[in-house]
Order: structure tokens, then sequence, then C-alpha cells
């Protein structure tokens, strides 16, 4: 069965989505749209944390920003390749939510998974249009294609204000305790570059972001094509 989405957000794990524009999505969210996020892994190569215990954590933030739907492809962590297969299942996916906009991420990243997803997405958004592609199932057109930010902040070319849902973004990040929860002595923990104060690296970079506009916090966007306004 078909989803007709306003908004459709791909990261290749959990968290990655909340991270790069969490703050957008509870925007959007709020103003009545609909609004999904694919995970594209299970993120089972996670040094902390576990496949169910990330699924429950998933499972929470997508109620905090109040997602329409929430899905996993179970592509290989550590494992995404630009082969037909894992394209197609993207392709699949589209087709079935039937989004307006998609976001991927930003093509440069510490993180291999991120850069790869990026490029999955971008060459599923094109396939999922053509009417001889996976005949079987019928084409979708996105409307708008955009990447977000997740580790690095590249030179955004769009910017929205999240001031006001800022702390529904925190809360959703807040949610993966798996991944922002500190080591200490007593639990199962080991240290990594998300819970060495990432949290706080995140907010003081939407914080800066948002001062080039005067505003108290925003996340940024790319588009490839230039972006289209009308002018009143």
């Amino acid at each position: 069965m078909s989803i007709d989405l306003d908004i459709l957000v791909f990261g290749a794990h959990p968290d990655d989505a909340e991270i790069g524009m969490g703050g957008t999505i509870a925007k959007h969210t709020k103003a009545g749209q609909r609004v999904g996020i694919c995970d594209l892994t299970f993120a089972e190569m996670s040094s902390n944390g576990n496949v169910e215990l990330r699924q429950q954590e998933a499972q929470t933030a997508g109620q905090v920003l109040q997602l329409a739907e929430r899905s996993i492809l179970g592509l290989p962590d550590r494992g995404l390749r630009s082969v037909p297969e894992q394209i197609d299942q993207i392709v699949a996916e589209i087709r079935r939510l039937r989004p307006r906009i998609v976001f991927a991420p930003y093509w440069e990243d510490r993180h291999p998974d991120h850069v790869q997803c990026g490029r999955l997405v971008e060459e599923a958004v094109f396939n999922a249009k053509l009417r001889r592609y996976m005949p079987e199932v019928a084409p979708w057109t996105v409307e708008q294609f955009y990447f977000y930010f997740i580790n690095d902040l590249g030179p955004a070319t769009m910017m929205v204000d999240v001031t006001e849902v800022y702390d529904q973004k925190m809360d959703s990040l807040r949610a993966y305790g798996s991944q922002f929860e500190a080591p200490k002595a007593g639990n199962d923990i080991v240290a990594t570059p998300l819970n060495q104060g990432y949290l706080e690296r995140v907010e003081a970079r939407d914080r800066m972001l948002g001062q080039k506009r005067l505003v108290g916090y925003a996340e940024g966007f790319v588009s490839k094509p230039p972006y289209l306004v009308n002018l009143f």
C-alpha cells in the first residue's frame, strides 16, 4: 500500500536524520505535514548498544518527532555499496512512500556509510521516476531533493530556522542513550566520538549556523539544482 509523505529522510543509521535535521523534521510535523525516516541499516556494527536496543531508541525518537512513518531496509552496516540490489530496495521504498521531498546525507562526511547513503539515495531518486525501471512497481517523481549534514558542516545553500522546536530535536537525540551516554564505571560502554560531548557540539554547530541569519538555531542543507523561490 502506498503512503503519501510530504518529506522522506534517509539515513545510513538510526540517529543520522535526527542529528542532521531533527529540528526541521519537528517543525514540519508540528505544521501538520507527514514526515518519514528510512534507516538503511540496523547499525549492527555500532560499538555501543545492540540492534534491538537501537530499534527501541529509534521508535522513541520517532514518537518525539511525531513521525508518520519509520522504516528500515536492513542493508549491511559498513557494507553500503552502489550496487543494483541496494539501489533497487531504496527505489521500492520511495515508490511505496511517495514523498514530495527527499533528504539524504551530504556527500562529504567522516563516516563512509553517510557518504555512501547519499550516493545511493541520489541514484534511487533518479531511478524511481523511470517507468521502465522495475516496471512491476509504479514510478514516482520526487519534486525536490536535498542533502543534510551529520558530522561536518559544509557550505549550506539553504537553512531552516529551528529555534522554536530545538528542545524537541535534542529530546529526540537523547532517546539514543546507548550512543550518547558517556562511559563510566559499571556500564558496558566504550568511548566513541558520539559519547565525548557530541551533542554539545551539534548544538554549538546549529547555533553557529543560526548566527548567520540572527536566529537562535538553524539547520543547513544543500541542493544541487538552484533553489527556486517566488518573490512577491
